[in-house]
């Protein structure tokens, strides 16, 4: 009896999801727990793996296709994880009309799943010449992938020969060409624009900036990173983790920060859900880690690198990016010495580091050569005024530069 192979169940907050790509066509052999379709929804892609051994069944939604909750994408037949190579068909001499099982030019000796038929056609290769690797020398799509990838490796020299060749009797100036590429915008960077336009329309928001000097942080970083990843199982320690530490303490002495706004009403939150932003190809996310102010610098830091991973193989869950009373965004891992970060609706601050840079300040009347990085905090003026706004900035700046009060919550 075949199984349904249905998108994932979407939170109220999903409206409905996309189909991303199909890793698996029909008639191919899968086995249990490997991935069939990927579903790309405004947050995440969500994965759904195969419940059992057996072989794709009937497709029902194409990629690109709009899907609702729970809906069915798919068919699965139980069975044997080998799927039956499908028969060639068989041609009489009068059809005319008769069409070959494998691209043109390509021999049929070999046997091949639909999946590396398909693709052998659609690139018109000739089999003889692909080593299968599978069993008793079936060609698989892997095989497929890795001859489309050494012939790739092949032509690039001679296509830069030629371009040489092509460009050495060109006149010195721009080219005459004006080439365009047109490319529908993924789900999530579409949600991602919406959000983005809609904090920058829909609340007053205003950045206060500050510096800090980092010397401290780094003595400590540096005298404790070994012993500390040694301690906490490979975790290593960075400088986020400080200043999640430093932003949960500051929240309980600025509650309006960590606080939302509902409509008419101001909801101040009692715990501190600290989001951290993570730039992946598909844009920037921001999951979320829970109760953050009972989490110890190792906690934070294993947990920042776990989310970081995740987000960049897209392993992230909904359940990962919702929620959040406050967030922290790291611009200076590319090199960002200031920026304005835009709020995350509906939290009404956001905190942004940036790159440290060697500046000469004055120190009890001399001057010192000293680490500064600048700090952003964006926040909606609507609830925050610009004193607590700015207190509670330096609350983060004097924490930093004396990393004990972190500690002794001071």
């Amino acid at each position: 009896m075949a199984i349904d192979i249905k998108a994932p169940a979407f939170p109220e907050s999903v409206a409905d999801g996309e189909v991303a790509a199909w890793h698996k066509a029909e008639g191919e052999a899968v086995a249990r727990d490997e991935l069939i379709v990927e579903i790309e929804t405004d947050k995440v892609v969500l994965e759904v793996v195969a419940p059992e051994d057996g072989v794709m069944g009937k497709i029902l939604e194409d990629a690109g296709a709009i899907v609702q909750s729970e809906q069915l994408l798919a068919t699965l037949e139980p069975g044997t994880a080998t799927a039956t190579p499908a028969k060639p068909k068989e041609v009489s001499a009068s059809d005319d009309s008769s069409t070959p099982e494998a691209a043109p030019g390509a021999s049929t000796d070999k046997q091949m799943g639909p999946a590396a038929r398909q693709l052998a056609q659609e690139h018109n290769l000739d089999v003889t010449q692909i080593k299968g690797t599978g069993k008793n020398g079936r060609i698989t799509k892997e095989d497929i992938l890795s001859y489309l990838k050494e012939q790739e490796s092949a032509e690039k020299p001679a296509a830069a020969k030629a371009a040489d060749a092509e460009t050495a009797d060109l006149p010195d100036g721009p080219s005459s060409e004006r080439i365009e590429r047109r490319v529908p915008m993924t789900r999530m960077r579409a949600r991602i624009a919406e959000r983005l336009l809609h904090a920058t329309q829909e609340t007053a928001m205003l950045t206060t900036f500050n510096e800090v000097n980092m010397a401290p942080v780094m003595a400590l970083r540096s005298k404790y990173k070994e012993q500390f990843q040694k301690t906490h199982n490979g975790t290593r320690l960075g400088f986020m983790g400080f200043f999640v530490k430093a932003a949960c303490e500051a929240l309980k002495r600025y509650p309006a920060v960590n606080a939302s706004i509902d409509g008419n009403d101001v909801v101040y939150h009692g715990y501190q859900d600290i989001g951290v932003a993570v730039s992946t190809e598909g844009g920037l996310v921001v999951p979320v880690m829970r109760d953050a102010d009972f989490m110890s610098l190792a906690d934070i830091e294993a947990a920042i690198a776990d989310l970081g991973a995740r987000a960049r193989d897209n392993k992230l869950s909904i359940e990962d990016m919702t929620g959040g009373t406050f967030t922290v965004t790291n611009g200076g891992v590319f090199g960002s010495l200031l920026s304005t970060p835009i709020l995350n609706p509906p939290q009404t601050g956001i905190l942004g580091m940036h790159t440290i840079q060697e500046r000469p300040m004055a120190v009890n009347g001399e001057v010192v050569i000293l680490p500064m990085m600048y700090l952003a905090l964006s926040y909606d003026h609507r609830l925050i005024d610009g004193k607590t706004a700015v207190q509670f900035l330096v609350a983060i700046k004097d924490l930093i530069e004396d990393p004990a009060r972190i500690l002794l919550q001071l």
